[in-house]
């Protein structure tokens, strides 16, 4: 790679799942995709939740981490910055960002965020709503 060339990738996928596996093949398994988490009452603790991002279309050296937002724009949980390697524009990288026992207070509206390099790429919902029995 020409060091002097940086070209910003594209953020091809951000997925909220329960969990990932790959298979022994190198293909990745997501279960259980979700945009809304119900509970029976609050507080509520969340075992174990992912985000998967893809990126593609770029070269360069780059940081991406991940954000969990409260509905108050405050801070739930963020991950530890990964470092991020494309060679060529063909080349892909998969993040994925594992969060354990995540407790959320109230039931609203939370957002994840996907950052690179500090900048937001893309924000979206996570919506914790109070489930009927």
């Amino acid at each position: 790679m020409d060091v002097g060339i940086r070209i910003l990738p594209d953020l091809q996928f951000s997925i909220l799942c329960d969990d990932v596996r790959r298979e022994h093949n190198g293909k990745l398994i997501l279960l259980g995709l979700f945009e809304t988490i119900g509970a029976a009452r609050f507080p509520v603790v969340h075992p174990t939740l992912f985000v998967v991002n893809r990126w593609c279309n770029g070269v360069g050296e780059y940081r991406q981490n991940t954000v969990l937002r409260k509905p108050d724009n405050s801070v739930l949980a963020e991950d530890e910055v990964t470092m991020i390697q494309l060679n060529d524009l063909k080349a892909k990288h998969t993040v994925i960002a594992r969060f354990n026992n995540l407790r959320f207070e109230g039931p609203g509206e939370y957002a994840v965020e996907i950052r690179l390099d500090g900048e937001l790429k893309i924000r979206y919902p996570v919506v914790l709503a109070l489930s009927r029995s």
